[in-house]
């Protein structure tokens, strides 16, 4: 939560300015109930028409400063409201953007998107609210209470009995409310995590008839959030009749008090209704504090949620500095052995089983390097270590020469060249795709590489570089966009190019041209993931994986004779001689 409200440090005189208006707001307010008693004791029984029409306009006049000064407080609000919530939503953006591939799955993908829509929203609402109504209506509240004693004593001691008891009941209320709605906002990541499964997995539900059973499934999540945000709803909701319980039975004991007072004279008749008026805007104000209080209880929640992902700390421990520019890559002369994995072991969470187990080869600058093994070997475990994608969580894994743990990861990175398993495209142009791998490209280069990448056909064909690319490259084929990402990785020149499994969608033979045009890339090392041995088979170096282990390291001759997994894979997809 301090994270959060540190940040209005930015706004600071938004922060002053709107509850200052509010108080000057309520100051009017408080003058109402005097001026309506100067026109019952005055005006009304002297029949003074001027003397009635003048406090009238008085009224007007306080109603008009009061709406002014309101509309003043409420833009100060708004503008350090939203300000903030934009703020902290770049803020966690960033952080979130900082993190590590399993730190990103640790905290969930639905959970991420709720912190940074809902939650952000809640935490704008609450403190737009605060800002306009957490002095106002304690003002009001004392204020008319200050104003009931100048008007009389005897009569205005019901008040201190009666905002007391409200007091203990809002708070009470919000202290158990609080941790009702940090229950709701969990129950809407499920319903957020179901809703983006369905959307992403559409394809996969209809083909296999399994529409009824998600909405099944859908429905049951959002009824236990609904169940929840109802029970929430309805025990803050018993602020309400509770508060107007205790005022109505407050204003029943001053009415009679009043009435008393009038007859023995002590008070006027106005006073006696100025007071009964001064109730009045303590039971508004009370019905205002209390729905203010359910907000930032809800506030409240979703701040600390966002600050639970704030405080997540990358494992990197700070050791790079996130969102720097781009480093150039460095000539440096080449070490030996330019990739080493010295009895490298991963697990992705703590107490699960190794997803790569006791792993140690290395590779030397320029080589090719094929990784082949069954589905869940284990073979994209392997080189998002290269990257640093993950740490191994036993050994180490040595690149260019430096500790994948405690190197410079951006550094790192920018010497890399990665062809993710999901090819990746974004909304905007083939020219603003390719520039995320090399912002200083020109268009030469990037249809050359295109060309490399057997892409440029398909492309000259939709428009050449200036080519609409709808979100997640929908308006290209599977095939047309593993192309495209690998373009996009050798635009960027890499010292280490991996290709992870990045051709499945691809025909032999427009395969067999992208190998053909990559091994003519001088002082390249390469990491082809494939699980088809023909990707493989002319690698200086084959790694087989079965089961997070390297059952078999070779060329492909050689694991031919020596590893049967290997040759179980190859006589598979290849006939014997």
């Amino acid at each position: 939560m301090k994270k959060v409200l540190s940040l209005l440090k930015n706004y600071k005189k938004e922060a002053f300015l709107a509850p200052f208006f509010k108080l000057v707001e309520a100051v009017f307010e408080l003058f109402v109930p005097l001026v309506m008693a100067d026109i019952i004791d005055v005006g009304i029984p002297a029949s003074d028409t001027s003397y009635i029409v003048k406090k009238g306009l008085v009224l007007v006049l306080l109603a008009a400063a009061g709406l002014t000064v309101a509309i003043t407080a409420q833009f100060f609000a708004a503008k350090a409201a939203v300000g903030v919530s934009g703020t902290l939503r770049k803020k966690l953006f960033d952080h979130i953007m900082g993190l590590e591939a399993c730190e990103v799955d640790k905290a969930g993908t639905s959970t991420l998107i709720t912190r940074m829509t809902s939650d952000v929203n809640q935490v704008q609402t609450g403190i737009n609210m605060s800002l306009r109504l957490l002095l106002r209506s304690p003002i009001i509240v004392f204020g008319a209470m200050i104003m009931a004693f100048t008007i009389d004593v005897p009569s205005a001691t019901i008040f201190c009995i009666a905002v007391p008891i409200l007091a203990v009941i809002v708070i009470g209320i919000t202290r158990f409310s609080i941790p009702m709605f940090a229950g709701v906002q969990k129950l809407l990541d499920k319903v957020m995590l179901s809703s983006r499964e369905n959307l992403t997995g559409v394809r996969v539900i209809r083909a296999f008839n399994l529409q009824d059973d998600e909405k099944n499934s859908f429905y049951e999540k959002n009824n236990a959030l609904k169940t929840k945000q109802i029970k929430a709803s309805d025990f803050t909701a018993l602020t309400n009749p509770i508060t107007f319980i205790i005022v109505n039975v407050a204003v029943m004991f001053l009415i009679h008090k009043g009435a008393l007072r009038v007859n023995i004279g002590a008070i006027t008749q106005g006073q006696a209704v100025a007071i009964l008026n001064y109730m009045s805007q303590i039971l508004v104000e009370l019905l205002k504090l209390t729905n203010l209080i359910v907000t930032i209880t809800k506030s409240i929640a979703s701040a600390g949620r966002v600050s639970d992902v704030l405080d997540i700390e990358t494992e990197t421990g700070g050791r790079f500095s996130r969102f720097s520019e781009p480093l150039k890559q460095e000539n440096r002369p080449p070490v030996s052995p330019f990739i080493a994995f010295d009895h490298v072991s991963l697990k992705y969470t703590e107490g699960s089983d190794d997803a790569l187990s006791d792993i140690s080869f290395t590779v030397n600058k320029g080589m090719t390097v094929g990784v082949i093994g069954g589905t869940g070997s284990g073979k994209s475990s392997l080189v998002n270590l290269i990257p640093g994608m993950y740490e191994a969580s036993e050994g180490t894994v040595v690149v260019r020469g430096e500790d994948v743990k405690t190197c410079d990861r951006i550094k790192l990175r920018d010497h890399l060249g990665v062809v993710p398993q999901k090819a990746v495209l974004f909304k905007g142009t083939l020219r603003s795709n390719m520039q995320i791998g090399n912002e200083e490209a020109t268009d030469d280069e990037m249809i050359e590489c295109l060309k490399k990448a057997q892409a440029y056909d398909f492309v000259s064909e939709k428009g050449g570089l200036d080519a609409e690319v709808l979100q997640n490259g929908k308006n290209f084929s599977g095939g047309q966009r593993q192309r495209l990402t690998i373009a996009r990785a050798l635009v960027r020149k890499p010292e280490i190019l991996i290709l992870d499994d990045s051709t499945s969608a691809l025909d032999f033979l427009t395969e067999k041209h992208i190998r053909e045009e990559i091994a003519k890339l001088e002082d390249m090392t390469v990491f082809i993931v494939s699980q088809r041995a023909s990707s493989v088979m002319n690698a200086d170096m084959i790694i087989v994986l079965d089961d997070g282990k390297a059952v078999g390291i070779g060329t492909h001759e050689e694991l031919l004779k020596s590893c049967e997994v290997y040759e179980e894979i190859y006589y598979s997809q290849f006939e014997r001689k």
